[in-house]
């Protein structure tokens, strides 16, 4: 599903290379249809990258209401040297023929979609941001079937879309397909693989896969019984719980290793805490429970 949407018939129509000789039709005739947003970019350019990809996603986002143009500099420099454009990236808003907008820079994604909505004068991305409010509420409620066939039809629109990637990966982690999940996360466009999405999509694979090596939980509790000082079962033991989803009893039993010796690992009860909350999100009760009771050993 994931392959197929990253094939979609709207990107060469919307999206496209122009060159000198194209000029005139891809944007000039073009742009009478509806504005045209010419990408002035080289290979050399670092914000060009970093620019482009959300220049791409937010036209697709608009669905045919403006399109974009990419026109390398150095392999065609004569438009870009009659408009007198001497920085890149520079962007230029065509429509009726004639440029009438435009910014220099990479902008970050929100000016760049309010930049479309004023050519457009319609707000763009609206149903994709309705279907992933809906998969994340579906996931957040354990309907892991709908929450992914949901994020599937946002990438069926938008194959790059950070949070649908890290929302199916994280549908993939929940049934266990960790495999999948690892490779969904390998379809997050490098630009956003700082986004925390990615990062708390990551972190729970990461957890899944330390829960799979840890074994049952009954024979961990037993060990925890036996030796209230065996840091390495009470740890295995928060990771088993966390895995079936007794977040509390995780958070609990890596606070006890806190609490007994800090050190222990370099401090990895703490560590993996932190990533425990990643996962999670900074707004779900079990993180906002679980750093108050962390905080309050640390600063106690």
């Amino acid at each position: 599903m994931l392959q197929n949407g990253g094939g979609t018939t709207a990107a060469p129509e919307v999206v496209k290379d122009t060159t000198t000789q194209t000029f005139m039709k891809d944007v000039i005739e073009e742009s009478r249809r509806q504005p045209v947003l010419v990408d002035f970019w080289a290979q050399w350019c670092g914000p060009c990258k970093q620019l482009t990809p959300v220049l791409e996603k937010a036209v697709r986002a608009a669905k045919g209401k403006v399109k974009l143009a990419k026109m390398n500099i150095d392999e065609h420099p004569t438009i870009a040297g009659q408009m007198g454009i001497q920085s890149i990236p520079a962007v230029i808003a065509f429509s009726n023929g004639k440029p009438i907008d435009g910014f220099l820079g990479a902008l970050p994604e929100s000016q760049v979609v309010a930049f479309i909505e004023r050519l457009t004068k319609e707000k763009i991305g609206g149903e994709e941001s309705d279907l992933l409010k809906s998969a994340d509420g579906a996931l957040a409620a354990g309907n892991v079937a709908d929450a992914a066939n949901l994020y599937s039809r946002v990438l069926s629109q938008d194959s790059g879309n950070v949070a649908a990637i890290a929302g199916l990966a994280r549908c993939y982690v929940k049934t266990g397909a960790l495999e999948q999940a690892r490779q969904t996360l390998a379809m997050v466009p490098e630009s956003g693989r700082n986004d925390p999405a990615v990062g708390a999509a990551r972190a729970a694979l990461e957890l899944a896969e330390q829960a799979k090596s840890v074994g049952p939980i009954d024979v961990l509790q037993q060990k925890v019984a036996a030796d209230p000082l065996d840091h390495q079962a009470r740890f295995d033991l928060a990771a088993a719980l966390n895995a079936k989803g007794k977040r509390a009893e995780a958070v609990e039993h890596l606070l006890a290793i806190v609490k007994r010796d800090r050190k222990w690992k370099d401090d990895g009860a703490r560590k993996q805490l932190l990533q425990l909350f990643d996962a999670w999100g900074p707004t779900d009760p079990s993180t906002i429970e679980g750093r108050k009771k962390l905080s309050s050993i640390l600063f106690s």
